[in-house]
């Protein structure tokens, strides 16, 4: 019975994090770029009162032994990079990718990394993000540009009335051998770390990277329905824990009320 208390403890520890994972997709259901996560738990250790296969007083073999779980813990939060839905803005410097790569900004002399493609122009005319981070590699936007183009393979172009470029960079993405082994920072961004391997830059088109879309904002990737029926089975995951712990307080009343 004290058994099943802690053993009902750990559940209901588990699914309060499973709650929490799933109200953070639902928050950001509508910020660009968002990934959802996933929660992933796994059995803890077990009492072995009878190992299978063993030897019984007659010289016989047990086919199957007695072992009771102590419950359960969280192994990892995983985020989930699967593509978002596309929505269409009209500005110039929205960009989507179309793949697996990343953007490269620069903030503070840190290099961090997004899918969120939702650039503007700084007062230097510099294209940055919303909070002033700018993209990699550095680019201007030259006075008297009237057009920005940026085709599928990440060449921006600065144009005037004329459509004569007056200035153009290479943009880049670059990839990780893991992205679930990112860290994830806030304000759509990512750091590297081990378990995600170092980042490998390449042109839009090439390596697996992606294309990019000019006039596109990839959107997050969440599901509200599918969250609101993770809602559903947490809520029922967590009622039948702490019914597990009522049952076994219930249990420990009528065995002290033994004794009066």
């Amino acid at each position: 019975m004290i058994r099943a208390l802690y053993t009902s403890q750990t559940g209901m520890q588990a699914q309060q994090l499973q709650l929490d994972v799933t109200a953070n997709n639902l928050a950001n259901v509508n910020t660009s770029a968002f990934k959802k996560s996933r929660v992933q738990f796994e059995d803890l250790i077990y009492q072995t009162m009878r190992a299978a296969g063993a030897e019984t007083v007659g010289g016989n073999q047990v086919p199957t032994g007695i072992q009771v779980g102590l419950g359960t813990r969280t192994t990892a939060v995983q985020k989930i990079f699967t593509q978002g839905d596309y929505t269409q803005t009209g500005n110039d410097l929205d960009m989507a990718i179309e793949g697996k790569g990343f953007f490269q900004i620069v903030r503070d002399g840190v290099e961090y990394y997004t899918r969120s493609g939702a650039f503007t122009k700084d007062s230097e005319g510099y294209i940055v993000n919303q909070n002033g981070d700018r993209l990699q590699p550095e680019f201007a936007v030259p006075q008297g540009t009237v057009i920005l183009q940026v085709d599928s393979a990440g060449m921006l172009s600065a144009m005037d009335t004329a459509q004569q470029v007056l200035g153009s960079v290479q943009l880049t993405l670059h990839t990780f051998v893991n992205p679930g082994g990112l860290k994830s920072t806030g304000a759509n961004n990512y750091l590297p770390t081990e378990a995600s391997g170092d980042p490998v830059e390449s042109n839009p088109g090439t390596d697996a990277a992606g294309t990019l879309a000019q006039g596109y904002l990839e959107m997050s990737n969440v599901s509200v329905t599918e969250e609101m029926v993770n809602l559903i089975i947490t809520q029922r995951a967590f009622d039948a824990n702490s019914k597990g712990i009522s049952t076994a307080d219930q249990i420990l009343e009528v065995t002290n009320n033994l004794v009066r």
